[in-house]
C-alpha cells in the first residue's frame, strides 16, 4: 500500500471516530438536559434559599465546637 493510501485511510478513520464521539456527547447534553427539565417538573417549585440558610445572627453551638476541635486536633498533630 503506498504511504499517501494509507494517510488517506487514516484520516478517513479519525474523522469517523472524532464523529462518532461528536455525536455521542450531543447526545449525552440532550440527554442530561431532559433529565434536567424532567426532575423540575417532577420536583415542582424549588424552595426559596432564604429558608435554607439560618439567620446570621443565629450560631450552631455544636458545630462551632466540633471544628474547633478538628482544628485543634490537626495542629496538635502536625
Amino acid at each position: 500500500m503506498p504511504f499517501s493510501e494509507l494517510m488517506m485511510t487514516g484520516i478517513q478513520l479519525m474523522l469517523i471516530g472524532m464523529g462518532i464521539v461528536f455525536t455521542f456527547l450531543m447526545i449525552l447534553v440532550a440527554t442530561m438536559k431532559g433529565m434536567s427539565r424532567l426532575a423540575i417538573s417532577l420536583e415542582g417549585e424549588l424552595p426559596a434559599a432564604d429558608a435554607a440558610v439560618k439567620a446570621p445572627g443565629k450560631r450552631d453551638e455544636v458545630l462551632i465546637s466540633v471544628i474547633s476541635a478538628a482544628i485543634r486536633r490537626y495542629r496538635d498533630t502536625r
